[in-house]
């Protein structure tokens, strides 16, 4: 039995065929700065219970977020609640059914890559 090219073709969309639109990789992305967020409240946290208990605690704790590790892990955190906010006031935008015709919906989501990382740079340059 031969088996034709239709039979060797996926039968659902995957990865190796589906092509990246800007409104999946944001979607994915709010979810995964959401879920980035967590590291930094337990990150702030656990500096708050540092300064609580003890000096030694503290030291510790501020050498981390003071080291240059810590201090990427704070832009990006910076960075992602930017993102996740501008994310979600798109989708606010949306729930008026307000610009969702396709070029509009495109420019709703690169304003909110390019103005994530601009107010990222604004905040680090100016607190």
């Amino acid at each position: 039995m031969s088996t034709s090219k239709s039979d060797q073709r996926p039968l659902s969309p995957h990865l190796s065929v589906y092509k990246w639109q800007l409104h999946a990789i944001t979607s994915i992305l709010t979810r995964i700065t959401g879920n980035a967020l967590i590291v930094g409240v337990i990150l702030f946290v656990g500096w708050l219970l540092a300064a609580a208990t003890s000096d030694y605690n503290y030291q510790i704790v501020n050498w981390i977020i003071s080291s240059w590790l810590g201090k990427l892990v704070l832009i990006g955190s910076l960075w992602a609640l930017w993102y996740h906010s501008l994310a979600g006031i798109r989708h606010l935008i949306w729930d008026h059914a307000v610009w969702l015709d396709i070029n509009k919906s495109r420019l709703l989501g690169w304003a909110v890559v390019f103005g994530s990382f601009a107010l990222t740079f604004v905040t680090i340059l100016f607190v």
